[in-house]
């Protein structure tokens, strides 16, 4: 319960910030015609390259728009609760990367307010969301109570994507847990056909993370496969200490 409530906490502080981050239109959209125009000094790819491969059908682009919506927040919560119940050593780690890579993230969301590429017509970026579905956001992004859309540097849905997969390739030890580079490989992918967020908006949350694990090492966990209830269970045998054999009990 009181990781639960941790967690919460956090997640109520984010938001809590991001909404402070609200009703700055004018500069949002000023820093997103600077950002196109670096990507392109930088000859970075064009996101309309990527989003060309999502337009060939409505099927395609409404299951990137339901990916968008629906896996960041239950993945990123169901890997912490499977770390809190079988890897609880990685489990801190995991919540401490998180939580610096939020922490970092919400101060530049303070400092350089940021609208997506579907809002600046130079981009010539299709909203797929609003043509396609479904959208997670108000028609009104000034208006918008429930989420501050000028918050696209950095992304948020890959930087915790990224810490998603390298969690669980530190965590486990099967052959095939690299596999799990797919996620944030996908999600990179979404977020940009979907014209939700810029190159530089995933190469920052990348440096975040990479920042973060400079400071923050996996530790040495307990023997795999062992739970938080079966070294519970160790314990208590520990405690009551050695049974006698059957001819000493008196």
């Amino acid at each position: 319960m009181r990781e639960l409530a941790l967690v919460v906490a956090l997640f109520l502080l984010y938001k809590l910030g991001r909404q402070l981050a609200r009703g700055r239109t004018g500069e949002a959209m000023d820093n997103a015609r600077g950002i196109w125009h670096l990507e392109r000094d930088l000859h970075l790819p064009s996101e309309a390259g990527i989003q060309h491969l999502l337009l060939h059908g409505d099927t395609l682009a409404h299951i990137a728009n339901t990916y968008y919506a629906a896996v960041h927040f239950p993945a990123t919560i169901l890997f912490l609760v499977w770390l809190y119940w079988r890897r609880p050593g990685h489990y801190v780690w995991a919540r401490r990367v998180l939580t610096a890579v939020t922490g970092g993230a919400l101060v530049l969301h303070l400092l350089v307010p940021l609208a997506p590429p579907r809002m600046v017509a130079l981009t010539g970026l299709v909203d797929t969301a609003r043509v396609y579905g479904p959208s997670v956001y108000g028609s009104d992004p000034a208006a918008d109570g429930l989420e501050n859309q000028f918050a696209a540097m950095p992304s948020l849905h890959f930087g915790w994507a990224l810490v998603l997969a390298l969690g669980l390739i530190a965590a486990t030890r099967a052959r095939g847990r690299w596999l799990w580079l797919l996620h944030p490989l996908v999600t990179l992918f979404v977020i940009i056909a979907t014209a939700n967020h810029y190159w530089l908006d995933t190469i920052v949350a990348a440096a975040l993370v990479a920042v973060a694990l400079v400071f923050l090492h996996p530790p040495d966990d307990a023997p795999r496969g062992t739970t938080l209830v079966a070294r519970g269970r160790t314990h208590g045998r520990r405690e009551a200490g050695p049974r006698q054999p059957a001819g000493d009990r008196r």
